[in-house]
């Protein structure tokens, strides 16, 4: 079970910031197995990047600290690869990526261009992945199985505008039709139906509150 970056038990929404950093993995194809390979690329670079941006407070700082380490990304995703004995071409990139339309709950986040970790793997035309790395906004609500704003969180997935920034996990079941990077774009919800209810902590509130200071 994987939970994407910190969660919290706030009851409601939270304005996020528009200075946010975004990770959008693109699969190869929606095959079963391509889209097994992006979740277990996301599963692993989440979790480290996690780990250097979850005391931050800047989005300045979040924003070296994941440039500094954009090498240890490429090795982690070559790793996964390795791990599923994939020949898979990759590329990692941290820029302006292009991120389409997505309704979700009541907001509607515009399409545009954002600061994000991208990873492609092989064609990249598979169903993709995306969440907001800093804030930390990466997770999802394993008790009804679909992707949550954080703090319901302070987040919303995927596109900003709504202040700009929530945080998205799309998956692969439950796909929507949505903007395609300025057109439409068919997007994917992950949903997880068979893992047990996760508590959530107020941390996210507590972060936004440091940087919006």
């Amino acid at each position: 079970m994987a939970i994407y970056g910190q969660q919290t038990e706030a009851q409601t929404d939270v304005v996020i910031p528009k200075e946010a950093v975004r990770l959008r993995i693109l699969a190869n194809s929606d095959a079963p197995a391509d889209q097994a390979l992006k979740r277990a690329v996301r599963d692993a670079v989440n979790a480290q990047i996690t780990t250097w941006v979850k005391d931050l407070t800047s989005f300045a700082e979040a924003r070296e600290v994941i440039q500094k380490h954009l090498p240890e990304i490429k090795q982690t995703v070559e790793q996964v690869l390795q791990q599923h004995k994939s020949d898979q071409s990759y590329q990692v990139k941290f820029d302006h990526v292009s991120f389409p339309t997505k309704i979700y709950g009541n907001y509607v986040y515009p399409a545009g261009e954002y600061e994000a970790v991208l990873i492609t793997l092989g064609e990249g035309k598979g169903a993709n992945w995306w969440c907001v790395l800093f804030p930390p906004l990466c997770f999802l609500d394993f008790s009804n199985g679909e992707a949550v704003r954080a703090a319901e969180l302070n987040e919303d997935p995927m596109n900003e505008d709504l202040m700009d920034e929530g945080t998205m996990n799309e998956e692969d079941a439950m796909d929507e039709d949505l903007m395609d990077e300025g057109a439409m774009e068919e997007e994917t919800m992950e949903v997880i139906d068979d893992e047990p209810s996760v508590e959530v902590k107020f941390f996210v509130v507590e972060v936004l509150k440091k940087i919006m200071q």
